[in-house]
């Protein structure tokens, strides 16, 4: 039997709290779990810095990564007897969905900003180059690593699989609003998965939905909007990731000065600080590594590097007033100089962060990003945009939703012996002035 339709004798199961099971049967996908670079995943949390505010979001990228395999493959199980399916993409999208994550870094997209790093590229780099997921893949078929790194990068020829796996209904979504969702203790981000898998139909070039399953529809992306303002983008959280972003960047600053000697070399993090990152330096780090750091970097001769380890390993975090950039402006400027008089250096300690988020988008053209839209089949097989069917959907769509807020440490503002100087910089941050 060739080994692309080899299968256990025994079927596997992962016990979780989401989707009750999660079954293999194919010794692809039980081979691919077992190398390095996924179970290194482990080793890496879904939700960066959340657990800071939501205690119980200490899941990783190894659960969700296993999350959008099951889901991915229930529909292929629901779209086998299908017109339009192709029952030969089924490896394929089940590889696709289990390694689509591989190559996050510790802390995800803090840690690719500040480094300047895109996940995606190192997710498949590890799919193409010399690792033991390259080699699982190649014992397939010698093109096989090639297919499953096209669809990850929304380039493989069939749109109708990258649609599993990346759209606005895909299978990555449906897990992390679920595992978030369950893991932080919110109600926000439950919907009726079962629902919408069940009226899910392939066509074409996407994954379209049953006219009769739009409400679970509009259930799943209000869903989506409410777990991005009120656990993604939640102030507290936000305020953790610039501490982190400030610290990465503090420890830079000071490699490339030749007279600070560290106490601890940051030898992980050399080739990232010289932008010559290579693809095991990468797979080396996961938090762990990243909190060994901090934790070591507490005690460092330099005061900034070794406050904001303290502040990110304890959890005394930047306080924060919302922030308008442009009214706000000349507030910005003078709070800028008023730190710097009072020895508090504003490059570290006063940041303005920004979130923003499109819940739902149909295609417009000219547009710089190609965002499909989700189509319902109707009853008389005709196809009919979402928004156009849905007044809940209608209502947000297009609309892009942008938050600022200024961040910065209360407890060294109010240590600041100058009682005027102080009042100013309060009376400017909370809007008294």
């Amino acid at each position: 039997m060739a080994y692309k339709d080899e299968q256990l004798i025994e079927e596997k199961v992962f016990k979780d709290p989401v989707h009750r099971y999660i079954h293999v049967r194919d010794r692809v996908i039980w081979d691919l779990i077992a190398t390095p670079e996924f179970q290194r995943l482990r080793r890496v949390k879904q939700l960066g810095t959340t657990n800071l505010t939501f205690h119980g979001a200490e899941h990783s990228r190894f659960n969700h990564s296993l999350g959008v395999y099951e889901i991915v493959r229930r529909i292929t199980n629901n779209f086998a007897d299908r017109e339009r399916w192709d029952r030969e993409q089924r490896l394929l999208c089940l590889c696709a969905a289990l390694l689509h994550d591989l190559g996050h870094g510790p802390f995800s997209h803090s840690f690719e900003k500040v480094f300047k790093l895109d996940h995606e590229q190192f997710t498949q780099q590890i799919i193409l180059e010399n690792t033991k997921v390259n080699e699982i893949l190649k014992k397939v078929s010698a093109d096989f690593p090639e297919k499953v790194a096209d669809v990850i990068a929304k380039t493989y020829s069939d749109k109708l699989v990258v649609s599993l796996i990346s759209s606005q209904i895909d299978a990555d979504r449906m897990d992390y609003l679920q595992r978030d969702a369950y893991f932080t203790g919110v109600s926000y981000g439950h919907f009726d998965m079962e629902r919408i898998l069940r009226v899910m139909r392939p066509m074409d070039d996407q994954v379209v939905i049953k006219s009769t399953g739009m409400h679970a529809v509009e259930d799943y992306i209000m869903s989506r909007y409410q777990m991005y303002w009120q656990v993604y983008f939640h102030p507290v959280t936000r305020s953790a990731e610039v501490i982190l972003s400030k610290i990465f960047q503090r420890a830079k600053i000071l490699y490339e000065d030749d007279t600070y000697q560290f106490q601890l070399e940051p030898t992980h993090f050399i080739s990232f600080f010289e932008e010559k990152v290579k693809l095991s330096d990468y797979l080396k780090l996961d938090d762990m590594i990243v909190y060994y750091y901090f934790q070591q970097w507490q005690e460092e001769k330099d005061e900034i590097l070794a406050d904001l380890s303290y502040r990110f390993i304890n959890r005394h975090l930047f306080k924060y007033v919302e922030y308008n950039p442009d009214p706000q402006i000349n507030a910005g400027m003078e709070l800028y100089q008023l730190f710097k008089k009072a020895g508090i250096n504003p490059d570290y300690y006063l940041v303005v962060d920004s979130s923003s988020d499109l819940p739902y988008d149909f295609y417009r053209p000219g547009e710089e990003e190609e965002r499909l839209p989700i189509h319902l089949l109707m009853p008389d097989g005709g196809l009919k945009e979402l928004s156009r069917h849905s007044d809940i959907v209608e209502a947000i769509s297009g609309k892009k939703r942008t938050d600022h807020k200024l961040y910065f440490p209360k407890d060294r503002i109010q240590q600041i012996e100058d009682t005027d100087l102080k009042k100013r910089i309060l009376d400017i941050l909370y809007g008294k002035e």
